[in-house]
């Protein structure tokens, strides 16, 4: 059997694999906060929250009301941006000028307080959520057995991430988002309106996370405290490929997963730690992470 430095290569390409999984969490994630940084200069420190109630919607979707996971992955998505659409316009609107201190501070404190709602009526244990029949099952990639799930994780992620790059970077319609965060008044005296297009915005960024929730329902337990766990993670993603930067998001966010798919199998106590290790790398000799704009 081919082996690398002492590990067999079919149990490397498994772990390789498996990483990729988790980095496709980490690019979703980390491209809905590059949106909200980068248009509209909000550190969001509610995304994990959101991403929560993304799981907790649709599983509450197939629970009381009998939908399937497919209505609910696109439904789900719609409810979070809506929630966070309505956040924009009721507290974040008031602090859009004031320093992005102010905007965290609010956004941690909106995390808590919705974190805390779904701790009160579900507390803290996880409620199962079943994998949709279609997606059963596991493929024989040669060498390794991948669950189907798994495999469409990584697939939709991937054409989430792409079509959504796109969009912001070369159409007509991200050109406008970008100018609008630039100069406003400018961008309004074309006759676009400028809050709702920020509104709607917030709303699609945080949509995003609400449907990498979904995402993850069937592979976690859906818990209140499931964005908890990984926010921490996904902003350490974000500024390790620049804040603000949808390309880096991306690119960073399936890196690390496979760095640390790589770490569990090299050195697995570093694991959890690899990601901040490297961003602490990163931020000594880019400050302004790897795909990030040095002013």
């Amino acid at each position: 059997m081919i082996t690398l430095f002492g590990i067999p290569l079919p149990a490397l390409l498994g772990q390789l694999l498996l990483g990729l999984v988790n980095g496709s969490f980490y690019a979703i994630l980390s491209l809905g906060l590059a949106i909200i940084f980068g248009l509209l200069n909000v550190i969001n420190f509610s995304h994990g929250v959101l991403y929560m109630m993304g799981a907790f919607v649709a599983w509450m979707g197939m629970t009381y009301l009998g939908l399937n996971y497919w209505v609910m992955l696109l439904v789900a998505p719609v409810v979070v941006g809506v929630v966070g659409m309505i956040l924009e316009r009721l507290l974040l609107k008031r602090i859009a000028k004031l320093d992005h201190l102010y905007g965290l501070l609010l956004t941690f404190g909106l995390a808590l307080l919705i974190e805390g709602l779904f701790r009160s009526v579900y507390g803290v244990s996880g409620q199962s959520f079943p994998t949709p029949s279609s997606l059963n099952g596991v493929m024989n990639l040669g060498f390794m057995y991948l669950p189907t799930y798994r495999g469409w994780v990584v697939v939709a992620s991937l054409l989430v991430c792409l079509v959504t790059w796109f969009v912001i970077e070369r159409t007509r319609l991200g050109s406008m988002l970008r100018a609008a965060t630039e100069n406003p008044k400018l961008v309004e005296a074309f006759g676009v309106n400028v809050p709702l297009m920020v509104t709607l915005t917030y709303g699609f960024g945080v949509a995003l996370a609400g449907f990498a929730g979904v995402l993850a329902a069937p592979m976690l337990q859906v818990s209140s405290l499931m964005g908890s766990n990984i926010i921490i993670v996904v902003f350490a993603v974000v500024v390790i490929g620049g804040m603000g930067s949808i390309l880096g998001s991306i690119v960073t966010g399936l890196g690390l997963g496979i760095v640390e798919g790589l770490t569990k199998v090299f050195w697995p106590e570093a694991s959890t730690t690899v990601v901040f290790i490297i961003m602490a790398i990163v931020l000594l000799f880019r400050p302004a992470g790897l795909f990030g704009k040095e002013k």
